[in-house]
């Protein structure tokens, strides 16, 4: 079996579809009108309920799901998306244990999405700032044969 991607039901395809292509900058695939499929393998469809053939129980806000994305600056996505209209977070940028800043915040139909910086560019962050690779790899978590390869 191969995980394909994700599909979410949308209830404004113009709407989403603008989301996902112009604001979090993913590149439309396909274009059915009832479905879009980006390259990143997330894909739209509007009559989900019809495309099933059940009736199905909807949630206008289900926070138990989450879209993930990584980018290599966070703050200027965070700037990005604090300037787009209707969008809500749930939090400003906030830094975990290991050094990873983050920013949640609802897609239009209230999907829960993420916005971090890629580990990569955290532990490259922390080498730059003067941590030594074995510091770097203590924060990180990441094994020191890994990090070698940022230097």
């Amino acid at each position: 079996m191969k995980y394909c991607g994700t599909l979410i039901s949308v209830q404004d395809m113009e709407k989403a579809k603008k989301f996902y292509a112009q604001v979090m900058e993913q590149k439309v695939l396909m274009d059915l009108g009832v479905h879009v499929a980006f390259e990143s393998g997330l894909s739209l469809q509007s009559n989900y309920e019809e495309l099933v053939g059940v009736k199905l129980q909807s949630h206008a806000q289900p926070n138990n799901f989450q879209l993930y994305f990584e980018v290599e600056d966070l703050d200027k996505w965070e700037k990005k998306l604090k300037e787009t209209e209707g969008i809500e977070f749930i939090h400003d940028k906030k830094e975990y244990p290991w050094g990873q800043n983050v920013i949640r915040f609802y897609d239009y139909d209230k999907y829960i999405v993420e916005v971090s910086e890629s580990m990569v560019s955290v532990a490259k962050r922390f080498l730059k700032q003067g941590l030594t690779i074995e510091e770097t790899s203590k924060r990180t978590m990441f094994p020191v044969e890994v990090l070698k390869q940022f230097v």
